[in-house]
């Protein structure tokens, strides 16, 4: 068993994910895997838990290396799109991405709070400051249905935008991501 988050400064907090059964972290927020930064440090994890497993293998570190690399230009093209945003926050239902607006100076307001519905009084602060603010996107992942933004999309003339912080290709996901959440 490796400790992938070793290393990496965890967000306190809990959710709650709904796929195939319903569970809940309570203490630390675990999507750690949604910063190129924290996905660095996991990689260095388990590069140092296989070589010390095999340190006769130049094989891990020649791939290791690559991935690297491929992690640094990951972290600076979502540095850069972050850093030209003009955007002072973004809205999401569920708080999927607060390890990449922590680590791109980004401010993430998230809908649900410890994995529990919104109140309507939490729901309308947010359209007020939304309104006002002129934001125009409200993000949910593809675990939730669109229906949990809808009513504040509605309410501030803003699109409600699926994205999947679990989908494979990683690279691919968080430019993405990165994309939609600065535009």
């Amino acid at each position: 068993v490796i400790d992938l988050s070793r290393g990496i400064n965890t967000i306190s907090g809990s959710c709650s994910h709904t796929h195939n059964h319903k569970h809940c972290h309570h203490g630390v927020d675990p999507h750690i895997w949604c910063s190129p930064k924290s996905l660095t440090t996991m990689a260095q994890n388990i590069h140092s838990a296989v070589v010390a497993a095999m340190p006769d293998s130049l094989h891990y570190t020649t791939n290791y290396n690559a991935l690297n690399e491929q992690l640094a230009a990951l972290d600076k093209d979502v540095a850069t799109m972050c850093s030209n945003s003009t955007l002072p926050y973004f809205i999401i239902y569920h708080p999927a991405l607060s390890y990449l607006a922590r680590d791109y100076n980004l401010q993430q307001v998230a809908i649900e709070n410890d994995g529990k519905e919104a109140s309507a009084k939490r729901i309308a602060q947010i359209i007020s400051v939304a309104r006002t603010d002129g934001i125009k996107s409200v993000f949910y992942q593809s675990e939730f249905p669109e229906s949990s933004v809808q009513v504040i999309c509605e309410d501030i003339g803003a699109n409600a935008v699926e994205i999947n912080p679990l989908a494979e290709d990683i690279f691919a996901n968080i430019r993405h991501i990165a994309t939609l959440i600065t535009e």
